[in-house]
C-alpha cells in the first residue's frame, strides 16, 4: 500500500480530530506508529519510530493551542511589556520539531515582536519529520513576546509564543 506524503498529512490530521491514542499502520513496505503524547525520552526507550498527529497541509492547517498556561519559560527582551490588565494567550508547540520564524532561510519572518495578526494567520513554521506545518494563531491581537530562536528545537508544549488578544 503506497502512502504519499499528502495522504499521510490527511490521514494524521484526521487521527488528530479523534480520541484515537495509539494507531499502527502496517504494510510489506513500511509500519508508522502514531500516538499522543509520548515525549522524545519515551521514544528511546521503546525502539520504536512514532510519528506525533501533523497537522493537514497549509491551506487548512489547524491553530496552534493558544490559550493560558501558568507555565514560566525563558523570555527574549521585548519592545513593548505586556499590559498588565489583560491576560495574555499563548502560543504552544503541537509537536516536537525544530522551529522556523520564515517560510525560508532568505524571506522575512511571520510575525515580529509588536506586529498585529488575525485569526488564522502563519506565526510560524514546526519542521517535524522533514515535513513543514505552519502554524496558525487562534486569535486576533499583537505578538508581545516570541520565546524561541529560529531553527530552535522544541519540544511538545513548549511556549513559543504570547499574543495579547484583542
Amino acid at each position: 500500500m503506497p502512502l504519499d506524503l499528502n495522504e499521510l498529512r490527511e490521514l494524521l490530521a484526521a487521527i488528530g480530530q479523534t480520541d484515537i491514542a495509539e494507531l499502527t499502520l502496517k504494510s510489506t513496505d513500511f509500519e508508522l506508529t502514531v500516538r499522543r503524547g509520548v515525549q522524545a525520552g519515551d521514544l528511546a526507550s521503546s525502539g520504536s519510530i512514532t510519528a506525533a498527529p501533523l497537522p493537514a497541509p497549509a491551506a487548512s492547517t489547524p491553530a496552534p493551542s493558544a490559550k493560558a498556561v501558568p507555565e514560566v519559560a525563558p523570555t527574549l527582551p521585548t519592545s513593548s511589556p505586556p499590559p498588565s490588565n489583560r491576560r495574555m494567550l499563548e502560543v504552544v508547540s503541537p509537536m516536537v520539531g525544530t522551529f522556523y520564524r520564515a517560510p525560508a532561510p532568505d524571506e522575512p519572518p511571520f510575525v515580529e515582536v509588536g506586529d498585529r495578526i488575525r485569526k488564522g494567520q502563519t506565526v510560524c513554521i514546526i519542521e517535524a519529520m522533514k515535513l513543514m506545518n505552519e502554524l496558525e494563531s487562534e486569535v486576533s491581537g499583537e505578538i508581545v513576546e516570541i520565546l524561541v530562536q529560529n531553527g530552535e528545537p522544541v519540544e511538545y508544549g513548549q511556549l513559543l509564543m504570547r499574543v495579547n488578544p484583542d
